[in-house]
């Protein structure tokens, strides 16, 4: 293990939370921020997430606060875990206090909504070209992470060294990160995988049952990585835990809000009252409107987020949309 840092985590949700948890447990200081000073108010009060992880207490080494102008040029360390649609928002609010040696990670899955953007684009857009950055992502749950139990991911950075520095701020018995140097597949395999398992979603309401829970997953893979070699990412990427790992884990567990959501309007929900059941940011709904605009752009054939694109936007209902793609002309594998 490193030398025991000052950390900020940028968002106190159940991810931001739970990532906060391991870093403070590991015996760094860490700062968990949120914009919402009633809810920090109350982590503070009852030294826990109520909301998000009702289980986990807080170490003393984890601190909520609201204050960025003090925190930020404090620390050197800031991971960021917010929605991508507040993404740039977040490194903005911060942008005024970083330091030259400020570095960034993030957990966030998705793309810039309406620019269709990377994440680490957005990042060089707003704190420069010259600061290291990096990625974590993979197949985890916040309440199994938080409850310790045994999970892997991947750290994705251009810099090595910067990747494996972060290796060591969360390494412990349950938690193990593995480095990549593919940014891009990476971030290509966290947004791609929320929208597959909204279609998982939509196919375990219609009862459609497991052989096609397995099919969906297999072609959404296919679909992944079409889609993430074309924008530069790297083939081995996907079949890891950024890709093939944590597409399996939202598209077969209830845990996985993005397949909710999936389930939800194919028992007849609204998008709009599925939303409001789950009480959660559904990333893969931003992530669908992006990926399939890029896709057309591109000319990358993605039918499963075509069809699911077109349930979100009510073109055609869930049972239309299996029974479209299942009608596709046959060919090769």
């Amino acid at each position: 293990m490193t030398n025991l840092s000052s950390i900020l985590v940028l968002g106190a949700g159940a991810w931001g939370t739970a990532l906060a948890l391991i870093l403070a447990r590991n015996g760094h200081l860490v700062w968990l921020w949120g914009r919402n000073s009633k809810h920090i108010e109350q982590l503070k009060v009852t030294r826990q997430n109520v909301q998000g992880l009702p289980s986990a207490m807080f170490p003393e080494t984890l601190q909520p606060t609201t204050d960025l102008e003090n925190i930020v040029p404090q620390v050197q360390d800031i991971l960021v875990v917010v929605p991508s649609h507040g993404f740039r928002e977040t490194l903005n609010l911060v942008v005024p206090y970083v330091t030259t040696t400020s570095q960034f990670c993030w957990a966030t899955k998705g793309l810039e909504y309406q620019t269709g953007l990377l994440l680490h684009q957005v990042a060089q857009q707003t704190l420069g070209s010259n600061r290291p950055l990096a990625v974590l992502s993979g197949p985890s749950f916040a309440t199994e992470v938080a409850a310790g139990l045994p999970t892997a991911v991947t750290i994705a950075s251009t810099s090595p060294t910067y990747a494996q520095y972060l290796v060591s701020l969360f390494h412990n018995q349950h938690f193990r990160p593995y480095t990549s140097n593919d940014i891009i597949g990476v971030q290509i395999g966290g947004a791609v995988k929320n929208i597959m398992a909204i279609a998982a979603g939509i196919t375990d309401g219609l009862g459609f049952g497991a052989n096609s829970r397995a099919a969906l997953i297999t072609r959404g893979l296919t679909e992944m990585v079409r889609f993430g070699t074309t924008l530069g990412g790297q083939r081995e990427t996907f079949m890891g835990l950024a890709g093939l790992g944590d597409l399996v884990l939202t598209c077969t567990d209830n845990q996985s809000r993005n397949r909710r959501f999936g389930y939800a309007i194919a028992q007849g929900l609204t998008a709009d009252q599925a939303k409001a059941q789950i009480g959660q940011v559904i990333e893969g709904i931003l992530a669908t409107h992006e990926v399939h605009r890029l896709a057309q752009q591109l000319h990358i054939d993605m039918p499963i987020v075509d069809h699911v694109n077109k349930v979100l936007q009510g073109q055609c209902t869930p049972r239309e949309a299996v029974q479209s793609l299942l009608s596709r002309e046959p060919k090769p594998e």
